[in-house]
C-alpha cells in the first residue's frame, strides 16, 4: 500500500488542489456500480461530461490508480456522449471513489471478494417483507415491523370458479404467499417464474445457499433460508388447487386494488377467481421442481415431496383436459359477478407453459411421456424468460441436469439454443456506449425493464456454467452494474442499497407505514418510455423515462418476479467468484487488515446531507 501511495504522490497533490474547486463534489455525470466490484473482475465507470482526459481512483485522499478516459461514444437510448473509465487492474480490497478533474467525484464503492453478499441477502429478504398472513416482528423486520394482513382463511369462491363442491360465495382457506407487487393480491402465474428462480438458485448453488442466513423467523430450523422463504409461497400455491379436479385458480384477489393503506387495514372481501390453463401449468412446473428439492429433506419436510409431485401431476392432467382455458378479464367480467379489476396476467398462448411443465416433470420423474407431449427443445430460439414466456426455464433445468438426462434429450441442441441466446446478449455489450447488455433493442426498455436486465444476466450465467467462458460472466456483471448505478439515471435501482436509490416507490406498505425509507431490497421496474401511468416524466427517452414517485406504477413499482432474477444473479456471482472455504467473517477481517475503513471527508459530508 505504501508503494502505491508514493507512486501517485504527485497525482494526489494535483487531485487535492482540484478538490478545493467547485467541481470537487459528487457528480451525477459519473455513473458506476455504487456497491462495488470483485477484485478479479472488470471495473468501469461511465463519464458523461469530460473536463479532463484523465481519471483517478482515490482511497481517502490517496490516489491509488490513474487512467485515461476512452474516446466519446454515443448512446442513443439517453442521447448522451459518454466516455469509459476502466480501472479493472485495480484489485486491492478497500473503499474508493473515482475522481475526474472538471467533473467531480463518483459515489463511493468497494472492491472486495464478497461485494454482493449483503445485496444477495437483501434482495432475498425482500420476499419476507412481502409476506401475507404474518405479522412482521421488529426482531426480524426492524423499523418495517407491521401487523399481519390478509389471513385469507375465509376467501370467497368467485362465480367464475364455482363448482358443485365449492358453490358461489362459499369459503376456502388460502393463507400465506407473497403480495405480488405494490398491491396486496396473489397471482399463481406470476408466482410461477418467481418461485422457480429462487428454487433454481438453490438447485444450482446448494452449498452457498445453505450458508446464506437472512434473519427470518425460520432461520433457526434445519432448512436453508432460501427454501424457507420459497416455501411460504409454495404452501400458498398448494391451497390454490381445487381438490376435486386438480385445476388451479388463476388468482386470489380483491375486486379492485386497495388504496395506499397498510395490509391489516385492507379488509375488503377477497376471492379466488377461475381456473386457467396457464396457472395450472405454472403450478405443475413449480411443484415438480419443489418435489425433487424436498426429497433431500425427508426429516425436515416429511411427505412434502410426494404431495408436491401428486399435485403437479394432477394439475398437468387438468391442463391436458383443458388446454385452452385462458384468463381474459374482460370476458370474465362480462359473464360473472362481481367484476374484477386487478392484475390480469392473461396469456392466450400456453405452448411455452406446457413445455416448461413437461421439462420439470420429466426431470423429476424421468418419464419420457412428458417430453412426447411437450418438449421445450421443439420450439424455436431461446428467449429471455418472463411471466408470459417460460419455455426457456425448462432449458435452464435441462442444462443443470444435463448429465442425468443425457441420452434422453438432444444435449447438443440444448447447448446450441442457450449459447446462441448468450452470444447475442454478450455481443451487445461491446457495442454499447455504456458497456452493458441491456439495450440490444429498444424493446428492452418497457414495463419492468430492470427485470429484463436481470433476466438477461441470469441467462448469461447459465451459459457461463455450461462453458466457463469469461465473456458470459463479464456480460452478466455488466447488467448488474447497470442495475446498481451504471445507467443513464445514476440510480442504484434496489431500495436501501447504494448511495442513490429510489425513495418513493409504488408500494402500498412503503407509502403507508410512516417510515421515511422504503422497504429495503426491492428492485423497481425502471425506465419505461410507454409511461402507462400517464405521468409527466422528465424524459421519454428509453433509458431516462423514469420517475421516483409513488404514483409512477409504470416505472417505480416493485414486483416479486423482478426481484427473483436479481436474487439468482447475486447468489450465482457470490458462489462463483467468492473464495472457496473461507468463512465470511474471516474474509472480512482480512480485508480490513489490508486497508482500514476510510471515512473520506467529502464522502462523509455527502452522506450527512442525504
Amino acid at each position: 500500500m505504501k508503494t502505491i501511495q508514493k507512486q501517485f504522490l504527485l497525482v494526489s497533490v494535483f487531485v487535492m488542489i482540484m478538490s478545493s474547486s467547485a467541481s470537487s463534489q459528487i457528480s451525477p455525470d459519473i455513473r458506476l456500480n455504487q456497491i462495488g466490484f470483485y477484485p478479479s473482475m472488470k471495473k468501469i465507470a461511465i463519464v458523461r461530461s469530460v473536463g479532463s482526459s484523465q481519471f483517478f481512483v482515490l482511497c481517502g485522499t490517496d490516489t491509488v490508480y490513474s487512467g485515461t478516459l476512452s474516446s466519446l461514444r454515443h448512446w442513443s437510448y439517453s442521447n448522451e456522449d459518454v466516455s469509459v473509465a476502466d480501472f479493472s487492474s485495480l484489485k486491492i480490497p478497500g473503499s474508493y471513489a473515482l475522481f475526474v478533474p472538471g467533473v467531480g467525484y463518483s459515489y463511493p464503492f468497494k472492491i472486495n471478494e464478497r461485494v454482493n453478499l449483503e445485496l444477495a441477502k437483501g434482495a432475498l429478504k425482500g420476499y419476507y417483507f412481502q409476506r401475507a398472513s404474518l405479522p412482521l416482528d421488529a426482531s426480524f423486520a426492524g423499523k418495517w415491523a407491521r401487523p399481519a394482513g390478509h389471513p385469507d382463511t375465509a376467501v370467497l369462491i368467485h362465480s367464475s370458479a364455482a363448482t358443485p363442491g365449492r358453490p358461489v360465495n362459499s369459503k376456502m382457506s388460502s393463507p400465506r404467499g407473497w403480495y405480488d407487487a405494490g398491491d396486496y393480491n396473489k397471482y399463481i402465474v406470476n408466482s410461477g417464474i418467481t418461485t422457480y428462480s429462487l428454487l433454481a438458485a438453490y438447485e444450482h448453488f446448494p452449498k452457498y445457499c445453505s450458508e446464506l442466513v437472512l434473519s427470518i423467523p425460520e432461520s433457526n430450523n434445519k432448512l436453508p433460508d432460501i427454501l424457507d422463504e420459497a416455501l411460504w409461497n409454495v404452501r400458498w400455491m398448494l391451497t390454490m388447487q381445487d381438490p376435486a379436479d386438480g385445476g388451479v385458480y388463476h388468482k386470489l384477489t380483491n375486486t379492485n386494488f386497495d388504496g395506499m393503506i397498510m395490509p391489516h387495514q385492507a379488509t375488503t372481501p377477497r376471492y379466488v377467481v377461475m381456473k386457467s390453463t396457464a396457472a395450472s401449468l405454472d403450478f405443475a412446473a413449480v411443484m415438480a421442481q419443489m418435489s425433487r428439492i424436498a426429497r433431500n429433506f425427508p426429516a425436515e419436510l416429511p411427505g412434502l415431496a410426494d404431495s408436491c409431485l401428486h399435485a403437479a401431476v394432477r394439475a398437468w392432467n387438468w391442463a391436458r383436459l383443458h388446454p385452452k382455458v385462458y384468463y381474459n378479464q374482460t370476458q370474465v367480467n362480462a359473464k360473472y359477478d362481481p367484476d374484477i379489476h386487478t392484475g390480469e396476467y392473461g396469456d392466450s398462448n400456453v405452448s411455452d407453459e406446457f413445455a416448461w411443465a413437461a421439462a420439470e416433470l420429466f426431470v423429476t420423474t424421468k418419464c419420457d411421456s412428458f417430453l412426447t407431449i411437450a418438449n421445450p427443445l421443439s420450439g424455436g430460439s431461446a428467449l429471455i424468460p418472463s411471466w408470459s414466456n417460460v419455455r426457456t426455464l425448462g432449458l435452464y433445468t435441462f442444462a443443470h441436469y444435463r448429465n442425468d438426462i443425457a441420452g434422453k434429450i438432444d444435449t447438443n441442441k440444448l447447448r446450441s439454443r442457450l449459447l446462441s441466446l448468450a452470444a447475442s446478449l454478450s455481443s451487445t455489450q461491446s457495442s454499447s456506449a455504456y458497456q452493458v447488455v441491456i439495450g440490444s433493442s429498444a424493446k428492452d426498455f418497457g414495463w419492468g425493464s430492470n427485470a429484463i436486465a436481470a433476466n438477461q444476466a441470469m441467462a448469461l450465467l447459465v451459459a457461463y456454467q455450461l462453458t466457463s467462458e469469461p465473456v458470459y460472466l463479464n456480460a452478466a456483471l455488466s447488467n448488474l452494474d447497470y442495475l446498481l448505478g451504471r445507467n443513464a439515471l445514476g440510480y442504484c435501482f434496489v431500495t436501501g442499497f447504494g448511495s442513490r436509490s429510489p425513495m418513493f416507490i409504488h408500494h402500498r406498505i412503503s407509502a403507508a407505514d410512516g417510515v421515511t425509507e422504503p422497504v429495503p431490497g426491492l428492485l423497481v421496474g425502471g425506465p419505461n418510455p410507454k409511461c402507462e401511468d400517464r405521468l409527466q416524466y422528465h424524459s421519454t427517452l428509453p433509458a431516462l423515462a423514469y420517475l421516483d414517485t409513488v404514483a409512477s406504477y409504470a416505472s417505480n413499482e416493485i414486483c416479486i418476479n423482478w426481484n427473483a432474477p436479481l436474487v439468482y444473479v447475486t447468489i450465482a456471482l457470490e458462489a462463483l467468484l467468492s473464495p472457496n472455504g473461507l468463512p465470511v467473517e474471516t474474509l472480512r477481517n482480512s480485508i480490513n487488515e489490508v486497508i482500514p475503513s476510510q471515512d473520506e471527508p467529502f464522502l462523509k459530508q455527502h452522506r450527512q446531507t442525504q
